[in-house]
């Protein structure tokens, strides 16, 4: 039993999922400066709009976690296809980890994938997100080598995915 619910992010949720974003990207080393990137993981507003945006919240209405939930054509989408969908910017506060608010995260995006008829959730990923693999993995996503890419020069992102 979780002391936390998944659902999606109300309004007044925003302020904290942007800046818990940035923080759980930054004390993992992810952003080491890079103000663009920083400035994309807190426009909560324009994720909130083109995607569905989900959090993990406690009882007292802190939020624990969020995730972005993506699927054609949304601008968010980095390799879903037709019948796909994508999951983005998973973020969990650090002093939250290890509560299953991750697994948590994922698990409703796979929920999410189902009830819109989508066959299977995918994700990409820095190679040097290791603790994230390791989640992604255990809850029986796979590596997909053909579908890594490089949004930007020297920006190497590899995917992986799994049937819902």
């Amino acid at each position: 039993m979780t002391d936390f619910q998944v659902r999606p992010a109300r309004p007044d949720d925003r302020p904290a999922v942007a800046a818990l974003t940035v923080a759980a990207y930054d004390a993992d080393g992810f952003l080491d400066g890079d103000e663009e990137y920083a400035d994309e993981l807190s426009d909560i507003e324009h994720r909130s709009v083109q995607a569905t945006l989900l959090v993990a919240a406690d009882d007292d209405g802190t939020v624990l976690g969020a995730v972005t939930f993506c699927r054609p054509p949304s601008p968010y989408v980095e390799v879903a296809r037709p019948g796909e969908a994508e999951f983005r910017m998973l973020a969990v506060d650090p002093s939250a980890r290890g509560r299953g608010v991750g697994t948590a995260l994922v698990q409703r995006c796979l929920d999410l994938a189902r009830e819109h008829g989508d066959h299977t959730l995918v994700l990409s990923s820095l190679p040097t997100m290791l603790t994230a693999h390791r989640l992604y993995e255990r809850l029986g996503f796979v590596r997909t080598p053909r579908r890594d890419h490089e949004p930007l020069p020297g920006f190497r992102l590899i995917a992986y995915q799994r049937a819902v």
